[in-house]
């Protein structure tokens, strides 16, 4: 079989149970919703359908398109939660367990306006300036935590949970009292310059080609994973890190450098929020978008070629629960359930097998001891 077939039929194995775990979600929480609303049915064809376009031909026979806004949406949404979903992918693959994404898109973020509001020039210049400033600062705050870790043995959890405090106090902190518009009635920094904005591809949404960056991303993740030195290094230090010892891999730098890689997809996230969405930082921005990307990445099961489809079909989830929300009688706090669900049917299919592997182990225990005392 070659590389490329295997990875076709590894890929198309986790999208049949990628369907799986959310229709059994979306059912759980159908039988939820007949709970708590008086029209349950009309509840959930909004759920599904909102995200939607409306196509048709009007009485002139002309093709016409509604609702492209809500497409919009769900690709500005699945863009982020992609480059968030890869920004935890990574670590994950050598088993460090980070969940300093949010922090990381927090100062990519910023660095991405600050640059684009002091670097003068072309588009030329201010775009890719601003990228790799987002870039940069996601990779050095990614690698912080890792070398706490390797270095002083720090619990990866407890460090990023705590820089990401000290990265949303710093985003604040820059927009407050460096970057504010003092003309504006609110506190906000002023509207990026239109060199440093990118284009929208489609009419009153944000879509960018921020879009085939995130796809060629997730390649360049896989790439990198699957066709690298540095790639194989991460993956055996987290399947084996006494065997990657022995065979001469640097443990700690392959663990903390991946934490480190991850953040540059964290801060490309951060560039994606800066200057295709928002143009303008508010103070206010609300933390957690960051927790999405794990998520994004244990549906996947940290495979970086599978994090634009769940990305895709979790966006799609949003955006249907903002139509839900007004179009009937349940509020969008049911998808937070559904999402709920979805973790737990995940976490079930990983502790099963294992569960069932170890019944199966005791239970010839106690028959091979009887057979041994008969």
């Amino acid at each position: 079989m070659t590389v490329s077939s295997h990875t076709s039929s590894d890929i198309g194995t986790q999208v049949v149970r990628l369907i799986f775990v959310l229709v059994a979600a979306l059912g759980c929480g159908f039988m939820l919703t007949m709970l708590v609303s008086a029209e349950p049915l009309k509840a959930y064809a909004a759920l599904l359908t909102g995200a939607w376009p409306d196509f048709g031909w009007n009485s002139a026979g002309q093709f016409t398109a509604r609702r492209m806004t809500r497409l919009g949406s769900l690709l500005e949404d699945a863009t982020t939660l992609t480059l968030l979903g890869l920004a935890v992918a990574i670590p994950f693959r050598a088993k460090q367990f980070s969940m300093g994404a949010d922090g990381q898109l927090f100062l990519g973020t910023i660095a991405a306006a600050a640059t684009s509001l002091i670097v003068g020039g072309p588009a030329i210049v201010v775009i890719p300036a601003a990228c790799i400033a987002a870039m940069t600062s996601g990779f050095l705050w990614g690698l912080v935590p890792g070398v706490l870790k390797t270095r002083f043995g720090a619990n990866e959890i407890v460090t990023t949970l705590m820089l990401n405090v000290i990265a949303v106090q710093f985003y604040r902190l820059a927009i407050t009292f460096w970057l504010r518009d003092p003309s504006a009635g609110f506190i906000t920094t002023p509207p990026l310059p239109d060199t440093s904005v990118l284009t929208s591809l489609l009419a009153r949404t944000n879509v960018t080609g921020m879009v085939f960056v995130a796809i060629l991303a997730a390649f360049a993740a896989w790439f990198l994973i699957k066709r690298t030195a540095v790639g194989y290094e991460i993956t055996l230090v987290g399947e084996n890190p006494k065997f990657a010892e022995q065979a001469g891999i640097p443990v700690k730098r392959a663990a903390a450098l991946s934490m480190g890689l991850g953040g540059i997809f964290a801060g490309l996230a951060g560039f994606h929020m800066s200057n295709a969405l928002l143009k303008a930082l508010p103070v206010d921005l609300a933390p957690g978008l960051g927790f999405d990307g794990i998520v994004v990445a244990l549906l996947a099961r940290n495979n970086p070629l599978v994090i634009p489809i769940v990305a895709i079909l979790y966006a799609y989830l949003r955006v249907g629960a903002q139509v839900m929300e007004r179009s009937s009688d349940v509020t969008r706090e049911m998808v937070l359930i559904i999402q709920a669900f979805i973790i737990l049917f995940v976490i079930a299919e990983r502790f099963g097998p294992a569960l069932l592997t170890g019944w199966l182990r005791r239970r010839s225990a106690v028959r091979g001891g009887k057979a041994v005392q008969a």
